[in-house]
């Protein structure tokens, strides 16, 4: 029996990268999206970045809201 050739995944988009982020950040994420593209690591670490930045940078903005 003749083996087929594994494709590897495609690569990632920005938006995909943002998904899978914003997907971690609440803890859910499915195993296929993950296996169906790759992610360069420091594509995912900027996006980790910008997106810790973001939600702190949220919180501050709620609690000066609230404090004002």
């Amino acid at each position: 029996m003749e083996q087929l050739p594994r494709r590897e995944p495609a690569a990632a988009s920005p938006w995909q990268v943002l998904k899978a982020v914003f997907s971690a950040f609440f803890g859910v994420r499915r195993a296929a999206d993950h296996e169906a593209v790759q992610f360069r690591p420091v594509h995912v670490i900027i996006a980790g970045v910008l997106g810790a930045a973001v939600f702190v940078l949220t919180l501050l903005s709620i609690v000066w809201l609230i404090t004002r």
